[in-house]
């Protein structure tokens, strides 16, 4: 009897076991059901792309480019699997292809943080995809720097330097001939200060889109750029005109062009700068209307944005009278040591300006001819620099540049 009772007790064990198990299945099944969902528009990616190019080979189209994945799963797996939607891809092999069009199987690569081991994939849609292969075509391009924004007014933007300044893209012949030029384009609204970094290699067509739905690879991804930037502004051109031949800045007109330049250079460079001096004009050598160039040197630490390395100066100078005086008063100084001086010219004709006025008061004899001899060293008649002085006034100058003719012998 006791031996009866026992082993209905393991009877009962064994029957609350299994009760139990059933359930808990239930229970589960309640819970958390399985249920069966299509995700659509999962996009292909292929592997083996190296083999193919150490072939001669690329790849020219996948299609289709996006499949359908049929899965079950309990409701919770299916809803993770939901919120990790876009890292779910599907991959394909291609390293086998070859030449032409080639039917290829590929296989889900679930998100890293999903767990698919309660996961069945049912169907995929469609069940294979076409890889076509053409033989790969390549080409060099020079890397452009483009800027997707503006320079922040009152700065300049100087040349980049751009490494490495060429890039090779391979691919299908069709796309690689659809590429116009490969940019490293540096995205900024307002660019102020000096931009030094590595940018994304983009290949362009002849409108400037981007072509990145091709089946393109590039030689390098990205390049490093420097793209200087410096402070501008626009500084007048200014001239000093000395007095001289009776006439000061008042009597004086003066038109310089350019007027103004641009120039670049650091912060502290600029600050304070208002003008930059071309030099200097003496008004003794300007009869009526006089045009001089000079050269727009400016300092080291500057440089001339405005493209431009000369400037003109016209000087008119009215408002004053001139008279001519026949002048005999002639000598010359510092004569070289050996030689013998003959002063050939004995007369020359001097003009002087200033007020009316003040011309009726000079006559010949306060004019004073000069010539300095010190730098002629060769026998023979020569024609030499003079200067003219003339004394008592301040309102009345001489005007003009003369020579004398003298005679040099030993």
């Amino acid at each position: 009897m006791m031996a009866r009772l026992r082993e209905s007790r393991w009877v009962y064990i064994l029957l609350s076991i299994l009760l139990a198990i059933i359930f808990w299945f239930y229970v589960r099944a309640s819970v958390d059901p399985p249920s069966t969902t299509t995700i659509h528009n999962v996009r292909v990616e292929t592997t083996g792309t190296s083999v193919l190019t150490s072939q001669g080979l690329t790849i020219s189209e996948v299609t289709p480019q996006v499949v359908e994945l049929r899965v079950e799963a309990p409701t919770s797996v299916l809803t993770s699997l939901i919120r990790h939607r876009a890292s779910l891809y599907v991959v394909a092999d291609v390293s086998r292809c070859i030449e032409g069009e080639n039917t290829v199987n590929y296989k889900p690569s679930w998100p890293e943080s999903f767990d698919d081991s309660k996961l069945t994939l049912l169907e995929k849609e469609p069940s294979t995809i076409t890889v076509t292969v053409e033989k790969l075509y390549t080409r060099k391009f020079d890397v452009e720097f483009q800027l997707d924004g503006k320079v922040t007014e009152g700065y300049q933007m100087g040349t980049p330097a751009i490494e490495p300044e060429q890039v090779i893209v391979s691919g299908p012949v069709e796309q690689v001939n659809q590429v116009d030029k490969v940019a490293a384009i540096l995205t900024e609204d307002e660019l102020k200060e000096r931009f030094a970094g590595d940018l994304e290699l983009v290949p362009l067509d002849k409108q400037g889109k981007a072509l990145t739905d091709l089946e393109l690879t590039l030689s390098a991804e990205t390049a490093y750029v420097v793209v200087p930037v410096v402070m501008t502004k626009e500084v007048e051109l200014t001239v000093n005109l000395l007095p001289g031949g009776g006439a000061t800045e008042a009597h004086a007109e003066k038109n310089i062009n350019p007027p103004k330049i641009v120039v670049s250079g650091t912060e502290d460079d600029l600050e304070g700068l208002e003008e930059i001096s071309l030099g200097s004009i003496d008004l003794s050598k300007v009869v009526g209307t006089n045009t001089f160039t000079f050269p727009i040197t400016l300092d080291p630490s500057l440089t001339n944005e405005s493209g431009l390395t000369t400037a003109t100066v016209q000087v008119t100078v009215e408002g004053l009278d001139t008279e001519v005086f026949a002048v005999s008063n002639i000598r010359t100084i510092n004569p070289p040591e050996g030689y013998n001086v003959d002063v050939v010219t004995q007369s020359i004709l001097v003009t002087a300006r200033g007020p009316a006025e003040d011309l009726a008061q000079i006559d010949a004899s306060q004019f004073l001819v000069v010539a300095d001899l010190s730098a002629m060293t060769i026998e023979g008649s020569r024609q030499v620099s003079a200067k003219v002085y003339l004394n008592g006034t301040s309102t009345v100058g001489v005007v003009g540049e003369y020579t004398i003719s003298v005679n040099m012998s030993r």
